[in-house]
């Protein structure tokens, strides 16, 4: 059995999420390298600094147009959404790998009643979406707000379409700001989407995938990953295994709560790079943390976002991103971007505080004034301004120019 140290498993691990020594976007097709690494590009719908999915693109290859990713994963036929991880942008070629999730949530409610019930809305919106093509909710709304429920206080219709997009008879065809579009699966995706794919089939390609992306990891790492049972996933990395695909290491440190030694599995594509130290933003929602158990295990860094935290209880700040510094898990630094509110305001980005690891690399604050100055110009904000809680001590201020 193979075995890595827990620095090479880091350097694994981070070179398969798409991390490099030389952070560059390419002129043509810039953004392939890292959603190809990633496969999952969550969404979340907190904007405090930027979208959620903006920034693992931003972590690992620096300032780009924003837009222009935009135009990528919505306009170019190459992408669309599903419940992958949580709510994420996926390939399209991929889609059909979770048709059994979509029978799964047609199973979970047709049994619990909430089909029947909705029923009526169901069909109402069916039929208008296949009359008139992509709408949001507003405009398939049978009246003001009708028939409020108990998802998220969703109206009656609300309910209706994210039924059928869980079912996948729905999908999204775009956003305005964070509201989807809405049209019938076979309006906007090609045919090759909407086949049928074998469960068991399905689901080890998923875990290979998530081995790729992963470059190192346990079965819950994989598991996790595209949320698979764990029985399921286990199932798929022993055929893997068998095939060659997954080969087991051994990882030094990782240990089950008994002290033995935790079964690991390495993709025979992934790589061990002699050296791979990037420094790097975060988004909470990143594949490197999302995980906590593994963020944990692999850099010793335990993170829990704290928005639903009220705010007397906050340890860190309401939206910490977690700080990498030499491939290190080395801080968390709580942003908001002030954005100009008339011409001629200067925007700035806010350090609402900034916490350093007990361990942390002795040049974190330099690397972290560095990457606060390349995030605020990304956003086109002209200073960043720091309150002094922490114990990451940063200037005062300074312009990101």
């Amino acid at each position: 059995m193979e075995s890595l140290s827990a620095a090479e498993a880091r350097r694994v691990g981070l070179a398969a999420q798409g991390f490099s020594n030389a952070p560059r976007l390419r002129r043509r097709r810039p953004f392939d390298a890292v959603l190809d690494a990633l496969h999952v590009l969550q969404i979340d719908s907190v904007n405090v600094f930027a979208r959620s999915h903006y920034l693992p693109v931003f972590s690992r290859r620096g300032d780009y147009d924003a837009a222009a990713l935009d135009r990528h994963l919505w306009r170019g036929g190459e992408f669309t959404e599903y419940w992958a991880h949580e709510a994420a942008f996926i390939p399209v070629r991929d889609r059909a790998l979770f048709g059994w999730r979509m029978g799964e949530f047609r199973d979970r409610f047709t049994s619990n009643g909430r089909a029947e019930a909705l029923a009526p809305t169901i069909e109402r919106v069916h039929s208008a979406l296949a009359a008139g093509g992509p709408q949001f909710v507003r405009e398939l709304e049978d009246g003001p707000r009708n028939g409020r429920g108990p998802w998220w206080d969703w109206s009656e219709t609300k309910q209706a379409v994210e039924m059928l997009f869980a079912w996948g008879e729905v999908v999204s065809a775009g956003r305005e700001g964070f509201q989807r579009r809405y049209a019938l699966a076979e309006q906007v995706l090609p045919a090759d989407a909407l086949r049928t794919v074998e469960r068991e089939e399905a689901q080890r390609a998923l875990v290979e995938q998530a081995a790729r992306s992963l470059g190192v990891a346990t079965l819950a790492d994989l598991a996790d990953y595209h949320r698979l049972k764990t029985a399921d996933a286990r199932a798929a990395v022993g055929a893997l295994e068998e095939q060659g695909i997954l080969i087991p290491v051994t990882v030094a440190g990782w240990q089950r709560s008994d002290g033995a030694p935790e079964a690991a599995w390495l993709h025979r594509a992934a790589r061990v790079p002699a050296r791979l130290a990037p420094d790097a933003l975060l988004t909470p929602f990143d594949p490197v943390v999302w995980f906590r158990p593994r963020a944990e295990r692999m850099f010793d860094f335990h993170y829990r976002i704290e928005i639903y935290t009220p705010k007397a209880k906050r340890r860190y700040g309401y939206y910490c991103l977690p700080l990498m510094v030499g491939g290190r898990l080395a801080g968390r630094i709580d942003l908001k971007a002030e954005r100009p509110r008339k011409l001629g305001e200067r925007g700035a980005l806010l350090v609402q505080a900034a916490w350093m690891e007990d361990r942390a690399p002795a040049r974190t604050a330099e690397a972290a004034v560095s990457l606060l100055a390349r995030a605020a110009r990304w956003q086109g904000l002209d200073e960043v301004r720091v309150s002094g809680v922490g114990n990451l001590q940063l200037p005062a201020g300074f312009d990101a120019a």
